[in-house]
């Protein structure tokens, strides 16, 4: 698994949750797993975003753009 992957999921976990995967609810997985995604969509985003930085325009904003919409995931 990638470094950032696991790093976003730390990040999840300390966040969020106090307990170990063995003490999580159901309701607290689900939770998790909504939290991770979400991370994950940003930064796809981020990445797309910083493609056009300098002039904040061009294929990489708007691929920012739809990728949000699609995801439901606002920054």
């Amino acid at each position: 698994m990638n470094e950032r992957i696991k790093e976003l999921m730390g990040k999840t976990l300390d966040s969020e949750f106090s307990h170990t995967w063995d003490t999580m609810t159901y309701e607290d997985l689900l939770k998790f797993s909504e939290n991770f995604a979400e991370l994950i969509v940003k930064e796809c985003v981020d990445i797309a975003y910083k493609f056009d930085e300098p002039k904040l325009s061009g294929p990489g904003m708007i691929i920012g753009n739809r990728i949000e919409e699609h995801f439901g995931v606002e920054e």
